[in-house]
């Protein structure tokens, strides 16, 4: 596979340096992409640079993930106005060690292959390094005037931003291009991949290793991905979307990438999933004769969420999706876990229940009325039963007195009661 010709088709390239494309039919090449280590998880918006990483050694290169424990400790001023929270090493290497786990789904680390993928960490190489180590070694290679003319200086200083910028970060491309200095060295690293707002860090390392080896080096930076209406790519109301399934469940993940606009769709597939252009362009096809089938949607939602998760955990977000709209649902939803029952839940109004009034068996006309108002009274709820309009957890009830009981109870706290075709209430039982 040719690693530059699938990342145009895919709309993945934004820059790249001349000579990167002979470099890389030359001979298998080492690059690398990095990697803020600021939370324990990735999140969606770290998989364009990961899938570029897949497609790297897919195409028979080698690719090295870069933690940047260091640089994470700095903060990056690209594209940001204000500086980050900085993190402690403790927290740092268990970041790293829970993102190579995520990381290993998509890159194969433990194969004897020689483009097997490895995983750094730049605090490794850059805590023994003393600060006059550094600002003689290092940054007298790079004068201010050189600096100043990034972008991400720049902006930081015209005034956009009313808190300036710090010499910390300042500092920071000195220190991420010393990481591809480094790398150069010891692992002959060519090639750094990042995304556009990464191209003045990026060249920065290049010009490094071109004035203190007198090598050549090479950038290749991949668009940032925003969606159809120029919203930020990635973020929903309850923020970011998570790699994490604690963070965010893979039936929150699903739904994310189903409910994508047809134009959002049509451009993620290419990205986020390694269905080949002729498989993409009978999908596009496919949506265009029957757009309301969605399957462009369909077909992302189930290859990235295998990806990310797993199969079995596709199946199950496919089968919670279907709870609120059949009416055979009654056995999913006693399968689906907690996680996932509150996230189909979402949105849907709640009411606390005693759970002593459970155990006495209340009568549900007493239980929906009184206890939670699902119905205004006693009269409308038992007029909704009679037209068979009311379930409990899919179950149709036949008799508003009845009594509730535990077996009612899902994960032993739970109740899902329905009124008519839409409207749904969860109560839940303390």
């Amino acid at each position: 596979m040719d690693f530059i010709k699938e990342l145009t088709w895919r709309g993945m390239i934004h820059q790249m340096m001349p000579g990167t494309e002979e470099q890389l039919a030359k001979e298998m090449t080492t690059a690398y992409l990095g990697i803020d280590p600021t939370a324990d998880s990735l999140h969606i918006g770290h998989l364009v640079g990961v899938m570029m990483l897949k497609h790297f050694q897919r195409s028979g290169h080698k690719p090295i993930a870069l933690v940047g424990g260091a640089t994470g400790m700095i903060g990056d001023p690209s594209m940001k106005s204000q500086e980050r929270k900085l993190l402690d090493e403790q927290t740092l290497r268990h970041n790293q060690e829970a993102i190579k786990q995520q990381l290993a789904k998509f890159l194969d680390f433990d194969s004897a292959a020689p483009n097997a993928a490895e995983l750094v960490n730049n605090y490794d190489w850059m805590k023994p390094f003393s600060f006059l180590d550094f600002i003689r070694d290092v940054g007298k290679h790079i004068t201010v005037n050189y600096m100043m003319a990034k972008d991400s200086v720049k902006k930081r200083l015209s005034g956009e931003s009313q808190q300036g910028m710090s010499f910390t970060e300042f500092s920071y491309q000195l220190v991420q291009g010393y990481d591809f200095l480094n790398l150069y060295r010891e692992k002959g690293c060519r090639l750094q991949l990042g995304g556009s707002d990464q191209w003045g860090n990026i060249t920065t390392g290049t010009e490094l290793i071109r004035r203190c080896e007198g090598g050549e080096a090479y950038a290749l930076t991949c668009p940032l991905i925003t969606k159809a209406d120029g919203k930020k790519f990635g973020k929903t109301e309850n923020g970011n979307v998570w790699l994490d399934p604690a963070r965010t469940t893979p039936y929150a993940f699903y739904q994310f990438w189903l409910n994508t606009s047809d134009d959002d769709a049509e451009k993620y597939i290419k990205i986020f999933t390694e269905l080949t252009q002729e498989e993409v362009e009978a999908l596009v096809a496919e949506q265009k004769e029957n757009p309301g089938a969605r399957p462009l949607q369909k077909r992302l939602a189930k290859e990235i969420t295998t990806m990310v998760h797993s199969a079995a955990d596709y199946e199950a977000a496919v089968e919670a999706s279907q709870i609120l709209f059949s009416n055979k649902a009654a056995e999913s939803l006693r399968r689906i876990d907690e996680p996932t029952l509150l996230a189909v839940m979402e949105g849907v109004p709640r009411f606390e229940i005693d759970r002593a009034d459970i155990e006495a068996g209340i009568k549900l006309a007493d239980l929906l009325t009184d206890k939670a108002p699902v119905f205004p009274s006693k009269g409308e709820m038992r007029k909704m039963v009679q037209g068979g309009g009311v379930s409990i957890n899919k179950e149709k009830i036949s008799d508003p007195y009845a009594p509730a009981t535990t077996d009612m109870l899902l994960q032993d706290k739970y109740i899902l009661v329905q009124r008519g075709k839409k409207n749904y209430n969860l109560l839940i039982v303390k």
